[in-house]
């Protein structure tokens, strides 16, 4: 690990991790506490936390290269759906109705295919954002 660590160009996530894991050895001379460890490094002691467990349960390996998250979800309106849900939601209301509520707004997502199916609450939560910005 020293030699991981003093040469080659490395990601810096990679030498940050090799130097956590070669500070808080407690077979070798230091054996520094996370807190210690987290302080000398310039990174929190869960940091530090965070890189000695998978040291422990699964080895060398995987406390160095982390797995990428799996079930991540991406937003469904970003960029140009977000820009279609504004122009919907800026038009004159559906007949029968004063304004546009989350719903019907859904809806005519899915209707002009801007997404496959789409929850109100997002579009909620994307015009509160929206909103956010603007002011």
């Amino acid at each position: 690990m020293n030699r991981l660590v003093h040469t080659g160009t490395h990601p810096s996530a990679l030498l940050r991790r090799a130097c956590i894991l070669l500070k808080v050895d407690e077979g070798g001379p230091d054996g520094w506490s996370d807190t210690r460890a987290g302080r000398t490094l310039n990174c929190s002691f869960m940091t530090v936390r965070r890189v000695r467990r998978p040291f422990v349960d699964e080895g060398l390996d995987a406390a160095l290269h982390r797995k990428r998250p799996t079930g991540r979800q991406y937003r469904k309106l970003d960029g140009r759906p977000e820009a279609q849900l504004v122009a919907v939601a800026c038009s004159p209301a559906p007949d029968g109705h004063a304004r546009w509520t989350m719903s019907p707004l859904s809806e005519q997502l899915v209707e002009l295919k801007v997404v496959g199916s789409i929850d109100p609450a997002t579009v909620w939560r994307t015009l509160k954002k929206r909103a956010q910005a603007l002011a």
